[in-house]
């Protein structure tokens, strides 16, 4: 399917991939949500980025929340934000992505205590690691990204969440984690 112009068509086509990056063509061999969906590039929508941009944007976040069972989204090795189905996660994604917290570098183990005693949004916990361990910016988001690599942390999938509120992904995907 390359014509995606709606939520439910873009669940058809997570559904058909198994996995797809968001924006990205740079993953080997995954598809991309940008490439399939048929909806103009800067313009037709409500801000300078365009319908598409605003569409494949909201829909990282809206498909997990309509289908909690079925869809998730993350970050996959490289950095590249993802979408795949829970078969996928359960299949093959977790196996090869899922690694302990010791693994991650100092920093990631703080900003996953934080969220683990108490889920907030990434500007909180980014003005928090700043103030605590004197880290920049940069370091913040490289830690958040490798607890979203590696399976330790996951966006929330509640309903009207409008910045990414972060929580452990155990507490998200019990089932998974106790396999």
């Amino acid at each position: 399917m390359a014509d995606v112009k709606t939520l439910e068509e873009a669940f058809e086509f997570v559904e058909s991939a198994g996995i797809c990056t968001i924006f990205s063509e740079k993953a080997k061999g995954i598809p991309s949500l940008w490439d399939a969906v048929d909806l103009p590039e800067g313009s037709g929508g409500q801000t300078k980025w365009g319908a598409k941009v605003e569409a494949i944007w909201a829909w990282k976040n809206e498909l997990p929340e309509t289908y909690p069972e079925d869809v998730y989204y993350g970050k996959i090795p490289g950095g590249h934000a993802a979408l795949m189905t829970i078969q996928y996660l359960r299949e093959t994604h977790y196996a090869v992505a899922r690694k302990p917290i010791s693994d991650c570098s100092e920093l990631a183990q703080h900003v996953y205590e934080m969220i683990r005693l108490n889920p907030n949004v990434t500007g909180e916990f980014r003005r928090e690691s700043v103030e605590l361990y004197g880290c920049t910016k940069s370091r913040f988001d490289t830690a958040l990204k490798q607890l979203q690599v590696t399976l330790n942390i996951v966006r929330s999938n509640e309903p009207g969440l409008n910045s990414d509120t972060w929580v452990p992904f155990s507490e998200v995907y019990l089932d998974l984690v106790g396999e």
